[in-house]
């Protein structure tokens, strides 16, 4: 899910929440945001502005 979650935030080229995310792959919000959580944890997305989400460089 964490792939997914990536793949979809580096397709939108912008930054995005959880919500805009789970509706571009159709799947789960909790599912998502134990999938955003995780990649917090590893540093691999930043946050520009508050509650949007976009990959690290």
């Amino acid at each position: 899910m964490k792939d997914q979650v990536l793949k979809a935030m580096q397709e939108a080229g912008k930054p995005v929440s959880a919500g805009d995310v789970a509706k571009a792959l159709n799947a789960d919000r909790k599912e998502v945001d134990k999938a955003f959580a995780e990649l917090k944890k590893e540093g691999a997305i930043v946050s520009p502005v508050r509650c949007k989400w976009e990959p690290a460089k």
